[in-house]
């Protein structure tokens, strides 16, 4: 043999092995240019989506009073109808999430904004308190659909950035209804609320519709072979809601959820009726419900972007710290016009950023697969949560808004402590513990024995 043959099958081989990474890095960066080159766009839609949902929560305290005085029906009663609104909205997301991770979000978010549209027409003829309460149902099992879907097609079209693209999608549920406070308050004073019901609900409605036939998911090979951040490295297990709710972790995000959860639903639901209680003019609580919404927008892409250079579970001991500060500071100096207006400001900004950090924590943790349905699930928290809210009124009647205040701050102080103390550490022992079954899986795949390959004559009988 030569010395050009012996060297021969070394050179083939080198060739191949290089035109197998050149095949791999084009395939990786066509992947990219596909995935990239639409969905800023997919972004925007899902944002436009949720504006248009965000009026049925937080515009909600501009209908209780007149609703309450035409009926002299009670505070809570008027409340329980929020209270259904948040549990269909939620409790349903993750059959709503199952359905948009294998039909695609077009069709869920069209469903979705139907029924959101119809909740809140039929909510403004509902002349019984069952009847609001099937009404504001219906226009929650529609928003549940357009927010549950939106944010997980966010998550799917940003593996890399989720806790950004996630946190941009919910502002548009925090800060959409700032534009719209005041045209909302104007139509319910110079009209009827009825009418900013009838209204709000049609165009509302209608805009949900034609985004949401803009709106497709990704495409699942282009995801899977795009460059993965060092954080996540390793072949992470994907996870399916079954599987998840069987850890330890998810059980605790869920707890702290809620404990986040209660206190802000608290807030939105009563913040014009608090604000009558510190007696403010109406002017000054109209503009801390506008302002609110603005707060509360930013923050979810602010801590969404903190999150993902320091860590979520860093980013949420500092936002649930200082809303924890800010609802104390609300009940001992809302009373004044200013401080009232700030301050509610403060508690929006340090609680919206929880409908970012937890979906943003939940995929890093579970995968991007089932990103849609598992978010979901952990979204039913703020379903639970708002069952405090009817109970938070009545303590109020029998003791007093503060002392609603002190306990709402005790549950956010809670969860901020549990984000270093109980969540970061579990969730590095069982991302330690992937890592070591996937190296484990791939040192024996190494070590396996390689079948020698059949003789010629086997192979290709005559």
């Amino acid at each position: 043999m030569t010395k050009s043959e012996e060297s021969a099958p070394s050179t083939k081989n080198e060739g191949s092995t290089t035109s197998k990474e050149v095949a791999a890095s084009i395939d990786v960066e066509a992947a990219r240019a596909r995935l990239k080159s639409g969905r800023w766009w997919q972004l925007i839609f899902g944002v436009v989506c949720m504006a248009m949902i965000a009026n049925l929560q937080y515009s909600w305290t501009l209908f209780v009073t007149p609703i309450q005085k035409k009926y002299h029906w009670d505070l809570e009663l008027v409340q329980t109808a929020f209270a259904v609104f948040v549990f269909l909205e939620t409790w349903l997301v993750p059959v709503e999430g199952w359905l948009a991770d294998r039909l695609g979000p077009r069709m869920v978010v069209i469903g979705g904004g139907v029924l959101a549209g119809l909740g809140w027409v039929l909510s403004g003829v509902a002349d019984s308190l069952w009847f609001l309460y099937i009404a504001y149902g219906i226009a929650g099992i529609g928003a549940g659909a357009v927010y549950g879907t939106c944010v997980g097609n966010a998550l799917k079209w940003f593996p890399e950035r989720r806790g950004l693209a996630a946190g941009i999608t919910a502002a548009g549920f925090g800060a959409g209804a700032a534009v719209t406070v005041f045209p909302l308050a104007w139509l319910i004073d110079a009209h009827s609320y009825e009418a900013a019901f009838l209204w709000g609900g049609l165009i509302q409605g209608t805009v949900i519709v034609i985004f949401g036939l803009l709106l497709a998911a990704p495409d699942a090979k282009a995801i899977a072979s795009l460059p993965k951040p060092p954080a996540m490295r390793i072949n992470r297990p994907q996870f399916n809601w079954r599987q998840m709710i069987r850890t330890p972790v998810f059980w605790v995000m869920y707890l702290m959820f809620v404990l986040m959860g209660a206190g802000g639903l608290f807030i939105t639901a009563n913040l014009k009726q608090i604000g009558a209680a510190y007696k403010l003019v109406p002017a000054v609580i109209l503009l801390a419900i506008s302002f609110d919404k603005i707060t509360n927008g930013i923050t979810r892409p602010f801590f969404g972007w903190v999150s993902d250079r320091i860590g979520r579970e860093n980013a949420m001991f500092i936002a649930f710290g200082l809303e924890a500060l800010a609802i104390l500071a609300l009940s001992q100096f809302g009373t004044d016009p200013v401080l009232f207006i700030v301050l509610s400001c403060l508690v929006f900004f340090a609680w919206g950023e929880i409908y970012s950090l937890f979906p943003s924590t939940c995929a890093d943790t579970y995968g991007w697969k089932y990103a849609t349905t598992n978010a979901g699930v952990l979204y039913t928290a703020k379903g639970t949560a708002v069952f405090f809210v009817p109970i938070a009124v009545m303590l109020a009647k029998w003791a007093s808004w503060h002392t609603v205040f002190i306990i709402a701050a005790a549950m956010n102080g809670l969860a901020a402590v549990m984000a270093l103390a109980v969540l970061k550490p579990l969730r590095q022992r069982m991302m330690a513990k992937e890592e070591s079954t996937a190296q484990s899986a791939a040192e024996d795949s190494a070590a396996a024995p390689v079948a020698e390959p059949l003789p010629q004559m086997i192979a290709h009988p005559k």
